[in-house]
Order: C-alpha cells, then structure tokens, then sequence
C-alpha cells in the first residue's frame, strides 16, 4: 500500500497496465517528456519508451482517430483529450466511430479505448477547461462514462477501463487531483465498472452524487445531521454509464426519499436520467419527488463567478429540506 493522490493513481494504473500488456499505449498531447498538463503522465514514457508513450500533434480528433484504429489492430489505447471542452473536436471519432466499433462490424473489431479527459470546476478556470459533458456521453450507445471520486477507486477504474473491450469516457475531475491522499495498493487491482458505493449509510433520504459533488454531497449530510438529526445515505455513482440502478432503488427502498446532485447544467443530464429510472422502477418507494440540485442552465461562469454557479452544500441542503417537508 502507498498514499496516492488521485493523479498518481491514475498514473499507477497506467503503469500497472503497461508492464502487463504490451498492447497498451499512451498519447496525447505533451504526455511524453512533459508528463501532461496535470503530470498524469510523468515518467511513463521514460519507463517504457517512446513506442508506448509519446505525444501527438495539437489536434483532437487525429488522437481519437489514432486511438480508434490502433483498437481495430488489437492495441489499447489511453488516449488523453488535454481538457473536456476539446472533445467537440473529435466527437465524431469518440461518439461515432469508437463507440459503434463493434456493433457495426458485427463483432469482428473493438475499439478498445480509454479517452482521458479533466474535467470540473472550483479551479479558477474558465469555461471548456471546465465544463461537466458526461450528458454528452450517456446518449451515446457503446460508450462506457466512468467518474471516479477517490484516489482508490480512480486506480481501480482506470484498470478495469483498459481492460474493457469497448471504449471508455474517463472524466478525471481537476479539483480531485491533489484534494487529498488515500491509502492505494501498489499492485494489480480493480474496480468493477458499473457499480455504485454507499460512502454513507443513512435511512432518512438518500443522496446520489459521482466526482468532486461525492465530497460536496457528504459536506450536506454533515449539516443536515448536526441541524436536524437527519441521516443521509450517500452513494457515489462512480460509474453513469452502465449505472447501477440496483444499488440506487435498493437505498430509496429504505430511505424513500432522494436528491441528485451533479456539476453540470440541469437540462438533459445525468440526474435527469437518473430521476426518469428511479421513477419507472422505484416510484411507489417514494414520499416525495427527487429533486436536482446542479448548475444552472448557462455557459459556465469566468472564474470570479463560479462559486456562484457550483453547487455547495448549502444548496444541496435546501433540496434536503425540501423532500424531507413534502
């Protein structure tokens, strides 16, 4: 076991799988001797070479172009997209191609690829760096949406991502990367995709959150416990796509009430289709709707502004109160 922070075992598991399996790869943009705008990549290509780790021309869409025909040639591929709001560039590749690989090949050819990308505001950065696009994502068929919160799941993820056989939206979010450390295993491990963790136990609402808002989330249950003794189940989704529904209803079974939380815009995002599945198979559980709490339906705000745009605690406590009164 070592202490990681979420960038360093992100980059761990990058390693792990390249001493594992020769046809993995790594590229993008300056992740070579640079290491990566974040240093997610550090040292990688000093340790296993130019032909395995090396850097690519500024242009989005060659990388995921790259990515997906080294997939249909039996390579994995790790492809780092430098920031989240550079993947319009290359949609067609990731959202297009990639993702109906092997759907329209009838089996023949994968595609599988890991796209890295940060993500996430808090930073003090501006839009495109910090835009939250995994609704983009979810309604793509055939592509994987994982959004770790911790250092160990963030390993253990990225692991069971490159393994995957089909490909992977990997949103790494900015705030995380150096929040804190968490005690990793220096060794070979995974995290299944597809499956949600209840950090919190609780029986009085359920809170449903995946990224930086798990944190967020568990600030909320903090106030609303100390204010009016209420106990908040959080979960953190990990995964949105394939979500773990089970999980999901399996909590607002005993807790019979829920809020969503998410970065993003409100409209058509991840809680909107969270809340459409909790209706459809766990409605008669409810005593209340299930509220969203999220950032408001405008271009993500200059970094002077943002703590107005981001969702806090204190908003996420206001939905608590509101479907606990109802």
């Amino acid at each position: 076991m070592a202490q990681m922070n979420m960038k360093e075992a992100i980059r761990d598991a990058m390693r792990v799988e390249l001493k594992n399996d020769p046809s993995v790869l790594v590229f993008g943009e300056d992740v070579g001797k640079v290491g990566g705008v974040f240093r997610a990549t550090e040292g990688l290509q000093a340790e296993f070479g130019e032909e395995r780790v090396f850097d690519t021309p500024l242009a989005e869409s060659a990388i995921a172009g790259l990515a997906v025909g080294m997939g249909t040639q039996g390579f994995r591929s790790v492809a780092e997209i430098q920031f989240v709001g550079f993947i319009y560039e290359a949609l067609d590749q990731m959202f297009v191609q990639a993702a109906r690989m092997r759907f329209r090949s009838g089996g023949r050819y994968n595609a599988p690829v890991v796209f890295r990308t940060p993500f996430g505001g808090g930073v003090k950065a501006a839009e495109l760096h910090t835009d939250s696009l995994e609704g983009l994502a979810l309604q793509t068929p055939g592509m994987k949406v994982v959004i770790p919160s911790n250092p160990y799941d963030a390993k253990g993820l990225m692991i069971s991502a490159i393994r995957d056989n089909d490909p992977v939206f990997f949103m790494e979010h900015l705030n995380l990367y150096h929040a804190f450390r968490d005690e990793v295993p220096e060794d070979d491990y995974t995290v299944p995709i597809g499956k949600a963790k209840v950090v919190r136990e609780g029986a009085d609402v359920t809170i449903l959150a995946y990224g930086m808002m798990v944190h967020t989330a568990q600030k909320a249950a903090d106030e609303i416990e100390k204010t009016r003794g209420v106990k908040a189940e959080v979960i953190d989704l990990r995964t949105l796509m394939p979500l773990d529904i089970d999980t999901i209803v399996a909590s607002i079974q005993k807790t019979n009430r829920a809020i969503v939380v998410q970065e993003a815009q409100k409209t058509s995002g991840a809680a909107a289709e969270i809340i459409a599945q909790i209706n459809e198979k766990a409605i008669l559980h409810l005593e209340s709707p299930v509220l969203r709490v999220a950032g408001p339906d405008t271009v993500y705000p200059f970094a002077k502004i943002e703590d107005a745009w981001l969702p806090t605690p204190a908003r996420i406590v206001a939905a608590l109160n509101k479907v606990l009164d109802f």
